[in-house]
């Protein structure tokens, strides 16, 4: 089973760095894995430019650091994305490679039209860990929805989300009296089903 971790904060360190270390713990103790890990603060990712080439060809006509994460969202049987919240939706950079999957989203659609067996593995599940620095009662409402829309795009189930408010400042969640914990059950159960 591959598992593709996708470090969606710019801070590295941070809250859901915190969350998604301890999600992977659990996850790499409970089975056989293979983890691969992206650090979306280290790539280079440029926005959708809405030009069309992909609903033509399937694929992205930009060359950036979105080709080495094509393949492996493509491989992976498992993906968890962990981001921070900024103004009630995810953290830019993460934004940015969730906009330019619309290339797999269209290709998973022309090879249908073509009769064509799609390119990634069957039962694939997607996981979501977010944190947030305030109380907000919707807080979590429009980037859960967004990471709804992307794992749909790219055929993966939305199989789960911890979400945790009132941590802003950098570890802060290491004072939870439960989250990190809670991370580490959730990537057990993840990887277990």
């Amino acid at each position: 089973m591959l598992l593709l971790a996708i470090f969606g904060s710019p801070r590295k360190d941070g809250n859901t760095d915190l969350m998604m270390a301890s999600f992977l713990d659990g996850a790499m103790s409970a089975t056989d894995v293979e983890l691969e890990r992206i650090y979306v603060r280290d790539l280079r990712i440029s926005g959708c430019q809405s030009c069309g080439y992909c609903d033509e060809h399937g694929v992205c006509i930009q060359q950036d650091d979105m080709q080495k994460v094509y393949p492996l969202m493509d491989r992976a049987d498992r993906i968890v994305i962990a981001s921070p919240i900024y103004f009630y939706a995810l953290a830019g950079q993460t934004k940015l490679l969730v906009d330019r999957s619309q290339a797999p989203y269209m290709r998973k659609y022309k090879r249908k039209a073509e009769d064509l067996a799609p390119i990634t593995p069957p039962d694939r599940k997607g996981f979501f860990l977010c944190a947030g620095a305030t109380r907000g009662k919707r807080l979590f409402d429009c980037p859960a929805l967004t990471v709804r829309y992307f794992f749909d795009a790219i055929d993966v189930e939305y199989s789960g989300e911890l979400f945790f408010r009132q941590l802003d400042e950098k570890g802060a969640v290491r004072s939870h009296p439960t989250a990190l914990e809670e991370c580490r059950q959730a990537g057990v159960a993840f990887v277990s089903t």
